[in-house]
C-alpha cells in the first residue's frame, strides 16, 4: 500500500512538473548570423550556396508565452518571413502575423529592415506594436518607406526609455539599456528579458566592452544577473577581413571576450552564448577548430531554434 502511494505521488509530481514546463514562457533563437546572414550576397566561396543546412539567418530572438499564446520578436531582420514561419511552426498562432510586439535594438540593416514585410505589399498588418528608443522612433516616423508603415497603421510605435522596464505580462518584463555602437541614425540598446524563473541577456551589437566600461557598466555584472547571455560574437579575431580596417567596424572579438572572462567560473562562462556571427567568422563551422576552442574554454555558441526557459 505504501509503495502504491509513493508511486502515485511520484507520477503526480512528474505530471505536475511536465505541465509546469509546458506553461513556462521561453526564448527561441531564430537566427545567429550577422545582419547579412550566411552566406552573404556577392560571395562565391561558401559551400552554403549549395548546402542549405549550412545557411544561417540573421540574429533574432523570440519570446513565446504558451499560456496567453502571445509571441514577441527581438529584431525584424532581412530574414523576417523565414523567421516568422519558423516561429509559426514552433508556436502556432491563428492570426497573421500573430505578434504581440517587436523590439528593435538599432538602425542597422539586419535589425529593423524586416519591418517592410508588415506593409500593404505583403502582410498588411494592423497596428503591430514596435518598441523603439527615441532616435529609432523618429527615424521610422520620418524616413520612407518606414513612415508609410506608421501612416497606414501597419505598425504602432511604442516609445521606450533606457532602463525603464516594459511589462509584457504579469510575469514577463523587458529592460532596455544603452550600449555604445556606430549610431549613425539611431541609438543602440541591449535587452534584459525577465521571466518568472530566469533571465536572458541580449546584446547582438556593441563596439567594445571597454566602451561599455566607460559608461559605468561592466559586462561581467550584466552576465552575473542572468541565466543565459546572448552576446556579440561578430568576429572571432583581428585580421578576419582581409583588406579592410576592422577598427572601422569595431566589435569585441570572441578571442578578446574569452581572454577577458578567462578567470571567471565555469558557471559564468557557460552562460555566454556568442551570437551575430559574421560570414568570415570561423566559428560558424560548428565542427571547426574555432568552435571547438570556444567550447573547450567553457563558452557556447547560440544555435538555431535553441530554447531557453524563462
Amino acid at each position: 500500500m505504501i509503495v502504491g502511494q509513493v508511486l502515485g505521488l511520484t507520477a503526480c509530481l512528474l505530471v505536475s512538473a511536465s505541465t509546469s514546463s509546458a506553461k513556462q514562457p521561453y526564448v527561441l533563437v531564430l537566427g545567429v548570423a550577422q545582419d547579412a546572414g550566411y552566406p552573404q550576397a556577392g560571395t562565391k566561396e561558401s559551400s552554403a550556396w549549395k548546402d542549405h543546412s549550412l545557411r544561417r539567418k540573421a540574429a533574432c530572438l523570440a519570446i513565446v508565452d504558451p499560456v496567453s499564446g502571445q509571441r514577441w520578436l527581438f529584431e525584424a531582420t532581412p530574414d523576417f518571413k523565414d523567421q516568422l514561419h519558423l516561429l509559426d511552426e514552433a508556436a502556432p498562432h491563428p492570426q497573421r502575423p500573430g505578434l504581440a510586439g517587436i523590439f528593435l535594438t538599432h538602425g542597422h540593416m539586419g535589425h529593423y529592415s524586416g519591418l517592410i514585410h508588415l506593409g500593404r505589399e505583403a502582410i498588411g498588418a494592423k497596428s503591430v506594436p514596435v518598441y523603439a528608443m527615441p532616435r529609432m522612433k523618429k527615424f521610422l516616423e520620418t524616413n520612407g518607406p518606414w513612415e508609410l508603415l506608421v501612416r497606414l497603421k501597419n505598425i504602432e510605435i511604442r516609445p521606450m526609455q533606457t532602463e525603464r522596464v516594459v511589462s509584457l505580462s504579469a510575469n514577463l518584463k523587458v529592460r532596455p539599456f544603452l550600449v555604445p555602437h556606430r549610431d549613425e541614425y539611431t541609438e543602440t540598446v541591449g535587452y534584459e528579458i525577465i521571466g518568472p524563473k530566469k533571465r536572458v541577456l541580449f546584446i547582438p551589437d556593441i563596439d567594445k566592452w571597454e566602451k561599455l566600461d566607460t559608461q559605468g557598466v561592466k559586462i561581467e555584472k550584466l552576465i552575473r544577473k542572468v541565466d543565459v547571455a546572448f552576446i556579440d560574437g561578430t568576429f572571432y579575431a583581428e585580421g578576419e577581413i582581409p583588406g579592410r580596417a576592422m577598427s572601422e567596424i569595431p566589435h569585441p572579438f570572441i578571442a578578446e571576450t574569452m581572454t577577458r572572462f578567462s578567470k571567471r567560473s565555469k558557471v559564468f562562462k557557460s552562460k555566454v552564448h556568442f551570437i551575430h556571427l559574421n560570414r568570415t567568422n570561423p566559428a560558424l563551422n560548428q565542427n571547426g577548430k574555432a568552435a571547438q576552442e570556444i567550447r573547450k574554454r567553457g563558452f557556447r555558441l547560440a544555435e538555431p531554434m535553441q530554447r531557453v526557459g524563462l
